[in-house]
């Protein structure tokens, strides 16, 4: 099959190339390198069944020129920082929102059928009921990054309801594992690598967490693809557990052979927008035979020896 992936230099974008590559489809990648690591394309680069295409999806022309004869989008791109979403605040739309309007719009012109796109359990916002399942009522969105997010999927659904065109919506938790390049685990790291007597952690270290290893995340997607067929597909993806903040330090701590002295900025937000509990009821991709391979905490530890071992990528992030 030939595939589009948007945020092909991403962290999950640039491992879900590799593993399209590995199984033998013919992958476009797109790319601003915004945030995205060239380097992470290095694998994929020397495949002929590879061609990146370095644009913007905000760019109507770069996206058709990478969708031509392509069968399948998996849509990635998009502004994922949460934690600055308030000193950006039209970021998010544009590169959320506005940009899966111009994927969805090239993939009509280009007679592309069907989309796979990365959402988030933060859609889900101050929810009530936990674990969290898929028909959950929202509630007020608490950031603008998961408002973003939410547009996108009614413009999804609304074009697979107009054009159809085949949706699938994938909410995540946190998604830790090998390229992985922003987000607490990461601060954490640089912090303890710098100076392993101390650390600062945002909130009261309360929060909780739920996270997933970014192989399983893709076998999900994958797993999902294959089973279900509906016009629109919606799924969450997580794990059966969840952990404190404080939880993580340990290991992390353990793991870098470091006790350090913590200290709390206070309250039970990290930022702006943070949710301090995040736990997705996972049941119906469940049903389909997918479970996660690695726990929280198998997560949390293989994700520090990965940077503890490419201590580069920490002076490119």
């Amino acid at each position: 099959m030939r595939v589009v992936v948007t945020g092909a230099a991403g962290f999950i974008g640039s491992n879900l190339v590799d593993r399209l590559l590995a199984e033998g489809h013919t992958v476009v990648g797109v790319d601003n390198f915004s945030t995205g690591l060239r380097y992470f394309l290095e694998p994929a680069l020397g495949n002929p069944q590879f061609r990146l295409v370095t644009g913007d999806i905000l760019d109507q022309p770069t996206l058709l020129s990478a969708m031509q004869d392509s069968e399948f989008v998996f849509h990635l791109a998009a502004n994922a920082d949460v934690r600055f979403g308030a000193d950006h605040p039209t970021r998010d739309f544009e590169q959320n929102a506005r940009g899966t309007a111009n994927v969805l719009e090239a993939m009509r012109l280009s007679h592309v059928p069907a989309i796979a796109f990365a959402s988030t359990g933060s859609v889900y916002g101050e929810a009530t009921v936990f674990p969290t399942p898929e028909d959950h009522p929202f509630p007020v969105q608490t950031s603008l990054y998961a408002a973003s997010k939410l547009a996108a999927e009614g413009l999804i659904e609304a074009y697979a309801e107009t054009f159809a065109i085949r949706g699938y919506i994938f909410r995540f938790v946190s998604v830790l594992g090998e390229r992985y390049t922003h987000g607490h685990v990461i601060d954490f790291f640089r912090q303890l690598t710098e100076h392993p007597e101390s650390l600062e952690v945002l909130g009261n270290g309360k929060q909780r967490k739920s996270y997933m290893y970014v192989h399983d995340c893709i076998d999900a997607i994958l797993t999902v693809l294959d089973r279900s067929k509906e016009k629109i597909n919606m799924f969450n993806l997580g794990t059966d557990e969840y952990c404190e903040v404080n939880d993580s330090i340990g290991w992390i701590s353990s793991e870098l052979g470091c006790a350090p002295r913590i200290r709390y900025t206070g309250g039970e937000r990290g930022w702006i927008g943070d949710n301090p509990f995040i736990f997705l009821d996972c049941a119906r991709i469940r049903a389909l035979g997918w479970r996660p391979k690695l726990t929280v905490r198998e997560a949390v530890v293989q994700t520090v020896r990965y940077l503890r071992d490419n201590i580069h990528q920490i002076n490119r992030t």
